[in-house]
């Protein structure tokens, strides 16, 4: 990397466009008192992002803009910008046929490359201009090959090549006697810049800063899982439970699918076994009616038919239509004890149901007086906090009272429904009962009266069979066959009314059965209802059923209390905000992790630099003391100079109360605390450790920097800048009159030590000495003219050995 060029437009005494052209190693610029040849230097310390306006002698943005002269008119603006050559590093100069640049850039080729171009500026361009703008309203513009950027970009870019906007490369002459009268913990942050550990520094400063983000959102999180823990734990008990639920309902399933496969079996083997004992006194009963009306014909058609047989048929007509009605009674009888079967039933279940406090109902009226009062007694405690408003002063005893008193009217509320039925359905259900019962009554007795009626029907009938008996008269055998006949129907009525109690009991089995799947269905879903290959979980034998279903009933009985008992709510809703919820504490989770994670690398980080920064200032300050004994015992012509470390107590530092143009532009970053400007507590005793300079002369008993004259102090800090820049050479170096107080003598060793600092650093000299012009390349003369702006002329080289000479 190589420093080009330098163009001032309109920056303090430069009223016009001045370009200076660095190629060669040494360059330097010369020029009587006052014609503005410093400027160049502060051209550079401004160009290079500066923003202390007293150290480029001025207090306001405005005082770096030309402003006029004699002749001339003041400018509105003042730009500077310098150009790099920044080839790959490794790779030779565009200029190839100047030698003394490919030696240059050879020797260069130390630069830390820590970017992904392999150039020293981290930009992917041959060449880099940087320019600033300065506007009379104090407003500031920065550009990096044309683009507008901001500050930050440009210290960043500059930073990476060890280059910044003061320092150990741009050095006037109060700069090199600074670092003598600097504090220990001053000097040790001037040779930390110099040693090119402000990219350590920054990035210590940015990882602490990141650190104290990460621990802040370390601390956002935890109290966010802290927050949502409760929540969390309520959520997992109602999953729980549902959970448990589940598992019931899927027991109930498998409980009322066996039950449903054997009732649905036993009632299909019934109904048949029904109609199999019912189908042959049906079938007789049809026939014998048939003969009985043959034999009622026979006899009504006989020449014997008299008085008696008129009689018989009358009975028999009588008993038939006496039985009709029997039967007629009987089927509503049967009909009313499944209605009250039923009936029964339902009350059985709304009791278990009420049992349980799902299966109660509370009444609107009783919530409503319920929150009355709790407003009536809340009321105090809110009208009491309204600013200005009405209301009475209450005590926290007064308060807790009335909390108290509430506590209790919620808690005497439950109780008080706790214990309470819900016999709206039970009482609707037994008024239903006894309209039943008392049409059972009504239907009994109207049987009863039929059967009275029957029995002496009957009675009559039997008398006339006797009669019929006594006479023995072969005449009256179409009677007595009617009359067996009758009695033989009879019989068989008997049997089938004992088959129809059975299959009412039956058609009421089949009800209940038919009512239980419907419950089921809506307890516990389609699962449930068997299916047509449906294989039970137990295997029943016929004799057992009733047992077996009687323990099932009961077990269902109690899976169905439980499932009301537990009843949560919306369960989908619930188990959606679990799953959410956990989703949320996971996620939570895995920033906590990562957050965790990021703060142990960056305390591994800021560990490894702390390292880094140890090993390599202590590296380099004995690469120092070597050369700053060489560069020493080259000036003194002998004695000995060596930098050593020093505790020196943490105080406050002072506040700068420099103007800066551009502070704003410098928010959130770290470049204050990579330059060492770091907020330090004043209460705060501990030691650190800085830097102190120790010399002794040839020939004289001097041993502390206060005893050094005015000249042995420059030599000393020249010794020192220079042996600083031979360890860690920048791209460039800036000495602006550093060899004024030097005689001819220091003069010469001066002169040779630049031309062998040149060797891996350009140099750009701003001087009244002959000798140190003597050694550059390239003269540049700035003069003053008559509108009092600067002008720049060049000399060559040859010329400039006849003008030193």
């Amino acid at each position: 990397m190589r420093l080009k060029s330098l163009e001032i437009s309109g920056f303090k005494s430069f009223a016009k466009k001045a370009s200076f052209t660095f190629d060669a190693s040494i360059s330097s610029i010369v020029g009587p008192n006052g014609s503005g040849k410093s400027n160049v230097a502060e051209a550079f310390r401004f160009v290079l992002g500066e923003q202390s306006i007293k150290s480029m002698r001025g207090k306001k943005g405005e005082d770096l803009i030309f402003n006029g002269g004699n002749d001339g008119a003041r400018v509105h603006r003042a730009s500077v910008k310098v150009i790099f050559d920044n080839p790959i590093i490794g790779r030779n100069s565009s200029n190839e046929n100047n030698s003394e640049d490919s030696v240059l850039d050879q020797n260069k080729t130390h630069f830390l490359v820590t970017n992904s171009y392999g150039r020293a500026l981290a930009v992917d361009f041959d060449e880099v201009t940087i320019e600033r703008v300065v506007h009379r309203d104090g407003a500031n513009e920065y550009f990096i090959n044309n683009t507008r950027v901001r500050l930050r970009d440009v210290i960043e870019l500059l930073a990476g090549a060890h280059i910044g906007s003061s320092g150990h490369h741009i050095i006037s002459q109060g700069e090199a006697d600074r670092i003598l009268s600097a504090s220990p913990k001053e000097r040790r942050e001037m040779i930390e810049d110099a040693l090119g550990l402000k990219v350590y520094q920054y990035k210590k400063a940015e990882s602490l800063k990141k650190l104290d983000k990460t621990r802040e959102n370390v601390s956002s999180v935890e109290s966010l899982r802290r927050e949502i823990a409760p929540h969390m734990k309520f959520l997992a008990n109602q999953v729980e439970k549902i959970q448990k639920m589940k598992d019931l309902k899927q027991k109930l399933c498998t409980i009322y699918r066996d039950y449903f496969f054997y009732e649905e079996k036993f009632l299909q083997n019934e109904k048949l076994r029904l109609q199999a004992e019912k189908s042959g006194p049906e079938q007789e009963l049809a026939n014998l009616e048939k003969e009985r009306k043959q034999a009622e014909h026979e006899l009504s058609a006989s020449k014997g038919h008299d008085a008696l047989s008129d009689e018989v048929m009358n009975i028999q007509r009588k008993l038939d239509e006496i039985r009709r009605k029997k039967d007629e009674a009987y089927r509503d009888v049967g009909r009313i004890e499944g209605e009250v079967n039923s009936l029964m039933r339902l009350i059985e279940r709304e009791r278990v149901r009420a049992q349980s406090d799902s299966g109660k109902t509370v009444l609107l009226s009783d919530v409503r007086n319920l929150a009355n009062s709790i407003e009536e007694k809340s009321a105090k405690i809110s009208s009491s906090n309204k600013e200005g408003g009405p209301g009475i002063s209450l005590s926290t005893a007064e308060v807790i009272t009335i909390l108290q008193e509430i506590r209790a009217l919620v808690k005497g509320f439950i109780e008080s429904h706790h214990s309470s039925v819900d016999t709206q359905a039970i009482s609707l259900a037994e008024a239903d009962i006894a309209k039943l019962e008392e049409e059972k009554r009504k239907a009994l007795e109207k049987n009863s009266s039929i059967e009275e009626e029957e029995k002496l029907l009957q009675e009559e009938s039997r008398r006339l069979q006797k009669r019929m008996d006594e006479e023995k008269d072969s005449s009256r055998e179409a009677e007595r066959k009617v009359f067996s006949i009758a009695a033989r129907e009879n019989e068989l009525r008997g049997q089938l009314k004992a088959i129809f109690v059975q299959e009412t009991n039956l058609a009421a089995s089949q009800a209940s059965y038919e009512q239980e799947l419907g419950d089921a269905h809506i307890i516990a879903g389609r699962e449930a209802i068997p299916t047509k290959d449906f294989i039970p979980s137990t295997t029943d034998e016929v004799s057992l059923k009733y047992q077996n279903q009687h323990d099932r009933r009961k077990e269902i009985e109690k899976l169905k209390i439980k499932l009301e008992d537990g009843g949560i709510g919306n369960a989908a809703e619930i188990m959606k905000e679990y799953s959410e919820t956990e989703e949320r504490d996971a996620f939570l989770l895995k920033e906590l992790t990562d957050l965790k994670n990021a703060e142990k690398s960056l305390l591994d980080l800021l560990k490894d630099l702390d390292a880094r920064l140890e090993v390599e200032f202590k590296s380099g300050m004995l690469r120092i003391n070597t050369e700053f004994q060489n560069f020493f015992a080259i000036m003194f012509g002998g004695g000995t100079a060596k930098l050593e470390l020093v505790k020196e107590e943490k105080r406050r530092k002072k506040k700068d109360t420099d103007i800066s143009i551009d502070d704003a532009d410098l928010e959130d970053s770290a470049l204050d605390s990579a330059q060492g400007s770091d907020e330090e507590d004043a209460n705060a005793e501990k030691e650190r450790e800085g830097i102190d300079i120790g010399v002794s002369l040839p020939r004289k008993k001097v041993k502390s920097l206060l005893m050094l004259s005015g000249g042995e102090r420059a030599l000393t800090s020249i010794a020192l800048l220079f042996s600083i820049s031979r360890v860690k050479p920048p791209p460039f170096i800036i000495l602006d009159e550093t060899d004024a107080a030097l005689d001819e003598a220091n003069s010469k060793k001066y002169g040779d030590m630049i031309q062998s600092l040149s060797d891996s650093s350009q140099l750009i000299l701003i001087t009244h000495n002959r000798e140190t012009m003597s050694r550059a390349g390239v003269i540049y003369g700035v003069t003053m003219s008559q509108d009092g702006s600067s002008k720049v002329l060049s000399i060559a080289f040859e010329e400039a050995v006849k003008v030193a000479k």
